[in-house]
């Protein structure tokens, strides 16, 4: 389901609520699971993977971020602390909102509510299709299908060829399989057209890729 047109940066630029632009390199935490939930966060800029620990520390990546996107919402929902982990996957710049201001903003502003409500509603299914995907097709798709969200694909009119410069390890943990097994399927998918690959990342994805999702 593609993510309703949004031009959050006016609204938050127009309403005068106080930002604060956070800078992050690749590989930065911009939190960790346990910290206290006190802001609102929008990537202006970049990519940002949500995971979560298990006790045993093993990492599940939840969803797979990108520019136009709000994350860690949960404390506008009186969640004390960050239930999982958010972590840059390219330079990324990020915006933080306090939790009070933002609340603040939702009441005052009726058309930024109901926006914000759309928008989020609309993430929210496209995680729970990417957790659907996981348990019921195989690793290729879910590989092809994790390219094309990177991608942006149904995010906006005109997505992005590029796919950031995430590493084979991370890929691996967002298709829930082994970094060889994601090696072998990006020299297929190289082999058949469906990217541009030369053996690092970036790389670059073609509209072909879809067949790979659409065939039963």
């Amino acid at each position: 389901m593609p993510v309703p047109d949004f031009d959050a940066q006016a609204f938050l630029d127009s309403s005068g609520v106080e930002q604060t632009i956070v800078r992050y390199a690749r590989g930065e935490m911009v939190f960790s699971q346990g910290d206290v939930a006190g802001h609102v966060l929008y990537i202006q800029t970049g990519g940002i993977k949500l995971s979560v620990l298990s006790k045993t520390g093993r990492e599940a990546v939840v969803a797979m971020l990108g520019p136009g996107d709000f994350f860690g919402e949960g404390c506008l929902a009186s969640q004390p602390i960050r239930m999982g982990g958010a972590t840059a996957i390219t330079p990324s710049t990020i915006l933080h909102i306090e939790k009070g201001a933002m609340v603040r903003l939702l009441r005052k502003q009726h058309a930024m509510s109901d926006r914000f409500i759309s928008h989020m509603l609309a993430r929210n299914i496209r995680i729970e299709e990417d957790l659907i995907h996981q348990l019921f097709n195989s690793s290729e798709k879910r590989l092809a299908r994790a390219l094309l969200l990177l991608a942006r694909y149904g995010k906006q009119s005109r997505p992005i060829r590029v796919v950031p410069a995430i590493s084979q390890d991370t890929l691996a943990d967002m298709v829930g399989t082994t970094r060889s097994r994601i090696h072998f399927f990006l020299n297929k998918f190289k082999k058949l057209g469906f990217i541009e690959y030369d053996g690092t990342l970036p790389l670059k994805i073609n509209s072909s890729l879809l067949s790979v999702v659409l065939h039963d």
